[in-house]
């Protein structure tokens, strides 16, 4: 399957904030279960995309595959980046999907968009120990861990972080 990457469209964001939602209570990475207020942000693209780059992952046939959110440094999106460092976050992919490289795909789009911008050091990531699958899709394209940097939203929740070196 071949996937293409481009910026989310408006009349992209519900869907996507639906399947980034659906993702997240479908792996049971929410706490609090369809209650859980994080729901609001994984569904909040437009306002992601005030302040950040909303990417997506289309099909052939362009249907929407899953997205994630680029964060340059200095935009309220980022949660750990420092002042020469990328972040992305909010990755999903649809359930039908999965394991056709488009988490992958979308990983390697935001790796490129900090390179080609040029004066960062890194790009950064917050993920939780339960992702196993994405944090195989890092180390592949070699992000390394950064325990050191690793922090809890709320108490008892930590956060472990991945880090590439641009």
């Amino acid at each position: 399957m071949d996937v293409s990457i481009r910026p989310a469209r408006r009349a992209q964001f519900e869907e996507l904030g639906e399947i980034t939602a659906q993702a997240y209570l479908g792996d049971g990475l929410l706490d609090f279960g369809a209650g859980d207020p994080y729901l609001e942000q994984l569904r909040a693209v437009e306002r992601r995309a005030a302040d950040a780059e909303v990417l997506v992952a289309l099909d052939d046939d362009g249907r929407l595959l899953g997205g994630v959110t680029y964060v340059e440094p200095g935009s309220p999106w980022a949660d750990i980046a420092g002042e020469d460092e990328a972040e992305f976050r909010m990755l999903a992919v649809s359930p039908e999907a999965r394991g056709r490289g488009v988490g992958e795909a979308l990983v390697r789009a935001c790796i490129d968009r900090a390179r080609a911008r040029g004066g960062l050091s890194g790009i950064v990531l917050s993920t939780q120990s339960s992702m196993a699958a994405a944090h195989g899709i890092y180390r592949r394209l070699g992000f390394a861990r950064s325990p050191e940097r690793d922090w809890s939203p709320l108490p008892g929740f930590v956060l472990l972080t991945f880090r590439l070196e641009l």
